[in-house]
């Protein structure tokens, strides 16, 4: 939830629920610095975000920062949105695992999670 447009991030929520995720959802308009804490504070093992706003380069790559600089880089993080396709292999060079484009199937997700996440 890093700007307005939520609907898409609460659909994969909703999706990673149905399949026997626990899920903690912390709403639009978050800072990098309050995903890295939450994220922290709930020792979770996939951070998802979502940006539609186009700022996704630095917003993403300042939470995958700051997981790193926290010592919680054992967090998978995916990133979903308006991503145009020739950002996806920056972003994965400062360490988010994979990039959902628009239009990508739920069922896709969810199963890239359970072949790519070891739950705790």
């Amino acid at each position: 939830g890093l700007d307005g447009h939520d609907r898409g991030v609460k659909i994969v929520a909703r999706a990673y629920r149905d399949a026997g995720f626990e899920v903690i959802y912390t709403g639009v308009h978050q800072t990098p610095e309050q995903i890295v804490n939450a994220a922290i504070q709930e020792d979770v093992d996939l951070v998802g975000l979502s940006c539609l706003s186009g700022a996704h380069l630095y917003l993403f790559s300042e939470v995958a920062k700051q997981l790193k600089e926290k010592g919680a880089v054992d967090g998978i993080i995916v990133v979903g949105g308006i991503i145009p396709k020739e950002d996806v292999p920056t972003l994965k060079e400062c360490g988010i695992k994979e990039v959902f484009l628009p239009g990508t199937p739920l069922v896709k997700i969810i199963s890239w999670t359970k072949e790519n996440v070891k739950l705790k």
